[in-house]
């Protein structure tokens, strides 16, 4: 890598950020200006109901460096990032968010370490939600409890912010699964990795689009896609409950043994803590099942992740415009 010249591709998921995505594409287009590589920014509009397409169109028009690909609907942040990775044709592939929160300054420092030899350049958000504050707070929980029940190690703080090699994404091409959580089945390849600190800035404008429903069910796809202990967890309740049932069968037994056994009087009170816990118990490892059962299903309808209703290429009209602004700021240099 060190000794060729990568070719660049920027990959942005986008969903209702009409009024910030101008600002967005300036910050970006600071930075790509100055990289001495050829560079592709995808934007992928992730079935926007606002003037977002209106304004990613203009932005094709007037960049020739822009493609557009617009999703037939909202399919979640996960398969907008998924579509942008299988399309982008770059030796170097850097996702981030539109929101301005992942700086793009860093690009060329990613983009160094990945001529290095990385296949990985991993950011790692410092300071996050800085105070107390729930969302601090369940992320936190969130890390500890996937780096405990599963085998792979994710660091906290990490998002979608990432540099990946040509390598990298042809191998995580190659991971199909319906329920996507990207910064595990990144950390789950293996390849030579590196986390690159950075200190988040404010958002642009508007506001996130990760409600708390998205956040669940995002936990929930890392948590059942990369462990199986929450079936562990169902054997051990059932295991708990058989040593429980023999317990009682040896307390039982002991009043018969001493001649005790008309002190045994019927006690609907434990029999309907009994019932209740055991009750309880198979509800839970019911639903466990039951989720696992409902992943599968989903997994072999073979139901595509993302499906795309069209690709905005690069124009003559484009090509031109940036070819005379490119000549301009020469003339000016």
């Amino acid at each position: 890598m060190s000794d060729l010249m990568p070719t660049i591709a920027i990959v942005l998921p986008v969903y209702n950020e009409g009024e910030i995505i101008e600002r967005t594409h300036a910050r970006l287009r600071a930075v790509v200006d100055a990289l001495p590589y050829p560079c592709t920014i995808y934007y992928v509009d992730d079935g926007s109901t606002d003037d977002t397409p209106r304004r990613l169109a203009a932005l094709a028009e007037t960049d020739a460096r822009v493609e557009v690909i617009t999703l037939s609907r909202n399919f979640g942040h996960q398969a907008a990032l998924t579509a942008g990775l299988d399309l982008a044709d770059g030796d170097i592939v850097i996702t981030l968010d539109a929101d301005g929160q992942h700086p793009p300054e860093l690009i060329p420092q990613m983009i160094d370490l990945v001529r290095q030899g990385y296949d990985v350049v991993q950011t790692q958000r410092m300071d996050e939600y800085p105070g107390f504050s729930f969302k601090r707070w369940t992320s936190a929980a969130f890390y500890a409890l996937i780096n405990r029940i599963s085998g792979t190690h994710i660091a906290p703080g990490t998002a979608d912010f990432r540099a990946l090699s040509r390598r990298a994404v042809d191998a995580l091409r190659k991971m199909p699964e319906y329920h996507r959580f990207l910064r595990g089945m990144v950390a789950w390849m293996g390849f030579p990795t590196v986390i690159l600190p950075y200190h988040p800035a404010e958002r642009v404008g508007g506001k996130s689009k990760y409600s708390l429903r998205k956040m669940v069910k995002l936990a929930m796809d890392a948590i059942f896609s990369f462990s199986l202990v929450p079936l562990y967890i169902g054997v051990s309740l059932g295991g708990l409950m058989l040593l429980l049932a023999l317990a009682e069968m040896v307390y039982v037994l002991s009043f018969w043994v001493t001649g005790r056994q008309d002190s045994l009087a019927p006690g609907w009170s434990s029999l309907m803590f009994v019932i209740l816990i055991v009750g309880g118990m198979l509800m839970i490892v019911l639903g466990f099942i039951g989720v696992y059962v409902g992943y599968i299903f989903q997994e072999v309808k073979r139901r595509p992740v993302y499906l795309i209703r069209e690709r905005k290429r690069v124009s003559p009209r484009a090509s031109g415009t940036a070819q005379a602004q490119g000549e301009e700021e020469v003339g000016k240099r």
